[in-house]
């Protein structure tokens, strides 16, 4: 937030009491109830506009307000030239690439670039012109997504003190978005399984529908026993993104 700036007679007072009694930065400060910081950048200030004590006889509080806090010059808009919102919003999408990562490399490019806060809000005012996506509507306790999440997280033994990579296994509540989080060191059946128990023990309940990403090598093979199926079959779970695939193997 920018700092509010004091009145014109207040910095004249400042000026006088510096120039004209030569008093210190301490004795100003106390009698006008100023911060030292501020009597410093304002005295800076008039030595950089040439600011003389007394003051000109033509010169107004306009004028020396003019000297004193000159107008930013305009930076020419190839020099805050924006990069390309799609390729923004195509580096988004990759693992672990975030918007203030990407505000950071354009302003290695472009120093004189846009500040955070406009560069997301240009970029927030580009998304908004992308086609419509359809909003999906939950019911408390329907549907839960389970998955991976899509890096590994260093976590450290603490009887050895070594260091090793695990998976974090992410659960959530559609409906909520209630979390539940948890690492593992592999992805195995077991692990998945076990996860899931622990998801289930943290909500306190169990939703009516699960929804799991697809995890390379757990894919279930059950086995239909003939006096249930009335012929001996395999049914395969494939777990796929939103939807659970049920092939039938006879």
């Amino acid at each position: 937030m920018a700092k509010e700036r004091l009145s014109m007679r207040k910095i004249k007072e400042v000026l006088r009491l510096h120039f004209e009694h030569q008093q210190s930065i301490r004795q100003i400060a106390k009698s006008c109830a100023i911060a030292r910081s501020t009597i410093k950048e304002y005295l800076h200030r008039a030595e950089e506009a040439k600011v003389t004590w007394p003051l000109p006889p033509e010169m107004d509080d306009a004028t020396l307000e003019n000297q004193l806090f000159p107008p930013a010059p305009l930076i020419s808009s190839e020099k805050r030239q924006m990069p390309s919102m799609e390729y923004l919003h195509r580096e988004r999408k990759r693992k672990g690439v975030t918007l203030q990562l990407l505000w950071h490399e354009y302003k290695e490019a472009n120093p004189e670039g846009y500040q955070y806060s406009q560069f997301c809000e240009r970029y927030r005012q580009w998304t908004e012109k992308l086609d419509l996506c359809l909003r999906q509507e939950y019911r408390a306790g329907e549907k839960l997504f389970v998955d991976y999440a899509g890096q590994t997280i260093p976590i450290q033994d603490p009887l050895t003190g070594g260091n090793q990579e695990a998976y974090l296994f992410v659960a959530t509540l559609g409906s909520s978005n209630y979390t539940f989080a948890e690492a593992t060191l592999t992805q195995n059946l077991p692990s998945w399984i076990q996860s899931h128990i622990h998801a289930f023990e943290f909500f306190h309940g169990v939703p009516e529908i699960l929804i799991p990403d697809y995890v390379p090598g757990n894919i279930i093979g059950v086995m239909c026993l003939p006096v249930l199926c009335g012929v001996r079959s395999v049914l395969t779970v494939i777990f796929r993104r939103t939807s659970l695939i049920w092939q039938h193997n006879v």
